[in-house]
């Protein structure tokens, strides 16, 4: 079924129903609690864990139905959970992971704010500024038949397309917020995978990327599932190609019997030598989830050091930048006013 839940929500649902189940309440009961102050879409989904659960199937079954909500990862564990007798413990730290993510993101968001209202309110400048400013200085250079420098004609130009498309432009616009979010939607993984491939943010999509793998495996591990299995598991919250094909060629030769680290080295540029060490230190000692959960821990620092010293560095470069352009364009428009008025005085 096509139900999108947002991160939130499914916090709230998997959060809730661990921590009834853990005081002790049934199963059937903790749904038909949670389904009394559930909202739209979250009622939705609870609605069909109920009949599932009645018809004698189970969480990670009715889950399964929403792709969309439920990653693979979290439908494995609570099957995991199920199956092993310890859906409480597995709920509580699938609840904590997605509280970590969540957090995640929103440093990541909070990143791209700021660069993006810089540029909203640029763009809004420029609107009013070719909609208003420029068509009626182009009426008096044209009267007055003042020679105009290629900065103002270019301006002059902008405005003129501006004024006389402006309905094919605003269709433009929204076929194009359309298909952005289209493909958000339905492409998410091809888009961030393009946008990741990008020179300036590259680098940081790496880490992230490693965040999430690092993370989902310290949580797969020590639920119990499975190298091979986690391995398989983990690509799915993956972003970049070559990551993921690093993942699956690991995978492959692990279930060869090769050892984990020794796979993980072939994609030097894409896995850090202190990764492959703590992986290895977890393998020789057997405690491969602590290591996994210490790398992300680390990455994640990592991330937010990055993030914030990004944010510090384009803040004033995005206010020098838009600046100079408009700087450039009032230049643009006081440079011909300057032309006028000393060709009065000549006369």
């Amino acid at each position: 079924m096509s139900v999108r839940l947002k991160s939130s929500e499914k916090l709230e649902i998997i959060s809730n129903l661990g921590a009834m189940l853990t005081s002790g309440i049934p199963l059937l009961e903790s749904v038909e609690a949670l389904l009394d102050g559930a909202r739209k879409r979250s009622k939705i989904i609870l609605e069909n864990l109920k009949k599932d659960l009645e018809a004698g199937k189970t969480i990670a079954d009715s889950f399964a139905r929403f792709p969309d909500s439920f990653d693979p990862v979290a439908i494995n564990l609570i099957r995991g959970g199920e199956e092993a007798g310890n859906l409480e413990d597995i709920l509580k730290d699938l609840s904590e992971t997605i509280r970590k993510d969540i957090e995640f993101d929103r440093k990541v968001k909070g990143a791209l704010a700021y660069p993006i209202f810089v540029i909203i309110v640029f763009i809004g400048i420029m609107i009013v500024i070719l909609s208003f400013v420029i068509p009626r200085i182009a009426q008096v250079f044209t009267k007055l038949r003042v020679n105009i420098p290629l900065p103002t004609r270019i301006l002059i130009w902008m405005s003129g397309i501006l004024l006389n498309y402006w309905p094919w432009i605003i269709v433009f616009a929204i076929l194009s917020a359309a298909g952005f979010f289209f493909l958000y939607r339905t492409r998410r993984r091809q888009l961030f995978a393009i946008l990741s491939s990008l020179p300036l943010i590259s680098g940081l999509a790496r880490e992230i990327d490693l965040v999430r793998f690092t993370r989902s495996m310290a949580l797969l591990l020590s639920s119990g599932i499975p190298i091979a299995k986690s391995l398989d598991l983990s690509r799915n919250v993956l972003v970049r190609p070559e990551l993921i094909r690093l993942i699956e060629f690991t995978r492959e030769e692990v279930v060869r019997g090769k050892r984990l680290t020794d796979s993980l080295k072939t994609g030097k540029d894409l896995t850090p030598q202190l990764l492959t060490r703590v992986i290895d230190a977890g393998e020789r000692s057997g405690k491969l989830d602590q290591s996994f959960q210490r790398a992300s821990e680390y990455f994640d620092n990592r991330v937010s050091d990055t993030i914030k010293t990004l944010t510090t560095l384009l803040e004033p470069i995005l206010l020098v930048g838009v600046g100079l352009a408009v700087g450039a364009i009032m230049v643009s428009i006081i440079a011909p006013i300057y032309q006028l008025i000393g060709s009065i005085r000549i006369r």
